[in-house]
């Protein structure tokens, strides 16, 4: 999501761009208007489908330049987006080694820019969705900034990470899900303090909240945090219909109350 809390730019799994203007009525979001979509471009032109890189599964802002994480092969591309806007061509940037070896499917699942000026300023925020240390916890990255390193999330109730993204406190939500087909789908939602975050550090922070298919939920994949007209905390999701006839594609938002 934008800073004006309309236009929004996602990506899909089998790498296109997708942006529009998302309406409302009040403060409750009714449709998509203007959307475009185009074809994700690897940095020699040629599509990443063409390039056989699939599952981009992650984006992150910083101004300009979009970055987007491609679970499969386990990269972060750049993008020049406010010179190029969908045409922009895709940079590979430089990653620790170990998001090199994450296991198949289940790699840069999060992806989060951290604004300069807060704590971790300049630096990118990486989870996969699951790739457990010797302790069971989920490995998470920080990339370039002042203090780049590894960091590890506690993993619990068999919950895998989705996406996450900064508050405008600074703080980190991680959106989490797990299915199985004998108990179904849940989602929850953790917040992390970013000053917490640091090489070597273990951590955990407190449930907001979950749900399950009892509510209007699906496969929730993806999360942005935005300003409301009247200055409130909108959290924005959407989720991964899996190209499945059985699941939606939905986009949900909520306001954080006492942000």
């Amino acid at each position: 999501m934008q800073p004006d809390g309309s236009t929004f730019i996602a990506i899909t799994d089998r790498g296109w761009w997708l942006r529009g203007r998302i309406t409302y009525e009040g403060k409750r979001p009714t449709g998509i208007a203007i959307p475009e979509m185009a074809a994700i471009l690897g940095p020699d032109g040629r599509t990443l489908k063409a390039r056989g890189w699939y599952d981009t599964e992650s984006i992150a802002q910083d101004g300009g330049l979009l970055y987007v994480g491609i679970e499969r092969v386990n990269r972060i591309l750049r993008f020049d987006y406010g010179k190029d806007g969908l045409l922009a061509r895709g940079q590979p940037i430089e990653v620790p080694a170990r998001i090199r070896t994450l296991p198949n499917n289940k790699g840069l699942e999060a992806l989060e820019f951290v604004p300069r000026g807060l704590p971790l300023g300049g630096t990118l925020i990486g989870i996969a969705e699951r790739s457990l240390d010797r302790d069971g916890n989920n490995q998470g990255f920080l990339i370039g900034g002042s203090r780049p390193g590894l960091f590890t999330l506690k993993r619990s109730d068999e919950f895998d990470i989705s996406d996450l993204a900064l508050l405008p406190s600074g703080d980190m939500l991680v959106l989490e899900r797990k299915f199985s087909w004998t108990t179904g789908l849940f989602i929850r939602m953790r917040r992390i303090a970013l000053g917490d975050l640091r090489p070597g550090a273990l951590v955990k922070g407190p449930v907001l909240f979950e749900a399950d298919l009892r509510q209007s939920i699906d496969n929730m994949e993806g999360l942005s945090v935005h300003r409301g007209p009247d200055g409130e905390t909108v959290i924005t999701m959407i989720s991964d219909d899996n190209f499945s006839a059985l699941q939606r594609t939905l986009l949900l938002q909520f306001t954080l109350v006492g942000e």
